[in-house]
């Protein structure tokens, strides 16, 4: 297919990699055009100076940028996605976003006569680069079925959720589980340290039986190590947690411990960690 990818950031750049490598003609537009161009030199893809000289003539349009404002930027406007996207054609949106922004956009596209889906991803920078990472998708199945094929060069499985929106709250969903596990399990770590226990035999022990999860597998170790350089940065998850948190007001649902959680994120970002990675929830406890 004749594709675009909209952003070239720590998740972008290695996605829109994998859909050159999967045989699809690609188009790349980045505001900071010195990143396209390494990205073209590695992947030989095409460069744009627009959102919508990207889109021109492209069957799907795929975003990875930082947060609604970011969204709109690229997607509206005389040079933003919507105004070169043809009719009939796909604009997936894997921005973590809110889910208003979502059916904003959705209604957009109905409009235009072209289609929209709101597809977040999981996996973080290792599983954008790995293309392994999990998408969370909201929109109609018949535009899903179409996008999930070329989806599949850079995440390992994709779900609808429901209508447009679905897959950003699913992905509100996602943030507020890792974060508190990542608690968790920071929590185990520093008392498995002050009790002396061998770090790595305990996790390859536990992580194989009902305290086991993803960020055991890929963190544990890091964690005990006091390494922080993983990708999803502390100001990141930050900005999901706030999206979250607006959200839940309007449902009426209690995070009464995330919210505590993201007082945590806080504390490091004022002491120097906004760009380390969120397993440094640890680094809160002194070895």
């Amino acid at each position: 297919m004749k594709v675009a990818f909209i952003g070239l950031g720590v998740m972008g750049y290695p996605m829109a990699g994998h859909l050159t490598k999967a045989g699809h003609q690609v188009c790349v537009y980045n505001r900071n055009n010195d990143k396209a161009l390494a990205w073209q030199k590695e992947f030989d893809g095409d460069i744009a100076t627009t959102p919508a000289l990207a889109a021109k003539g492209c069957d799907i349009v795929f975003a990875c940028v930082g947060n609604d404002d970011d969204v709109r930027q690229v997607s509206l406007g005389d040079e933003g996605i919507f105004a070169g996207l043809p009719k009939g054609s796909i604009f997936v949106d894997h921005t973590t976003a809110s889910a208003e922004l979502a059916v904003e956009l959705g209604a957009i596209a109905d409009k235009n006569g072209q289609h929209f889906l709101d597809a977040p991803v999981s996996g973080g920078q290792a599983g954008a680069i790995n293309g392994v990472l999990t998408v969370m998708v909201g929109g109609d199945e018949t535009t899903f079925a179409k996008a999930e094929p070329v989806m599949a060069a850079f995440a390992r499985f994709s779900q609808i959720m429901g209508p447009v929106g679905s897959g950003q709250l699913a992905k509100m969903v996602n943030q507020i589980c890792f974060v508190n596990t990542v608690q968790g399990l920071a929590e185990g770590l520093n008392f498995a340290q002050k009790a002396g226990l061998d770090t790595d035999k305990l996790l390859d022990t536990i992580g194989k039986g009902a305290a086991g999860s993803w960020q055991m597998d890929n963190r544990g170790k890091t964690m005990c190590a006091r390494e922080f350089d993983f990708g999803f940065a502390v100001d990141w998850v930050r900005k999901d947690l706030a999206i979250a948190f607006e959200e839940a007001e309007k449902l009426g649902a209690d995070l009464t411990v995330t919210k505590q959680l993201d007082g945590y994120y806080k504390e490091i970002q004022e002491n120097g960690g906004s760009r380390w990675d969120t397993s440094s929830l640890i680094s809160r406890f002194k070895k």
